[in-house]
């Protein structure tokens, strides 16, 4: 296939939670062995997510750095509190008032969408990821070009 472009539609959303301790670089890391264990390319991600006051971590903006074109969402952490997610936390929901960052933030950036990846964990971070619901008339498709 020398010299064609695939298209890659950037229909994922990972959700990131950090804790103060997560050192600059392990989100990426755990979010790219996330990607590739699951078989997912890395040019879908559409966008990063997390809960309110998390965006400006070290962490989270060396992962966003990386992955040119991916805004992050912040989420009050009632809001994730709302969302049901299939591994609850009760040390999250000790420390910054949700059960879930990750599952419940990428499930609230990708309306209607389904998580595809549950949490997964490093020392002192945890990603997982949601794709977002299928295009329609009031959904338009973004797909990013890979050659």
């Amino acid at each position: 296939m020398s010299g064609l472009a695939a298209a890659v539609p950037r229909d994922l959303v990972v959700g990131v939670g950090a804790s103060s301790r997560a050192e600059r670089t392990e989100v990426l890391r755990l979010l790219t062995d996330t990607l590739r264990e699951a078989g997912l390319d890395r040019c879908a991600v559409a966008r990063l997510a997390t809960v309110a006051g998390k965006a400006d971590h070290p962490a989270v903006r060396w992962a966003a750095g990386h992955l040119p074109g991916v805004p992050v969402d912040e989420h009050p952490a009632e809001a994730l509190a709302g969302v049901p997610v299939p591994n609850p936390s009760a040390l999250a929901g000790a420390a910054v008032g949700t059960a879930s960052v990750a599952e419940a933030a990428a499930l609230a950036s990708a309306p209607g969408g389904r998580l595809v990846v549950t949490k997964r964990r490093s020392a002192a971070a945890t990603v997982a990821i949601a794709r977002v619901a299928a295009p329609g008339p009031d959904r338009p498709h973004r797909a990013h070009l890979r050659p």
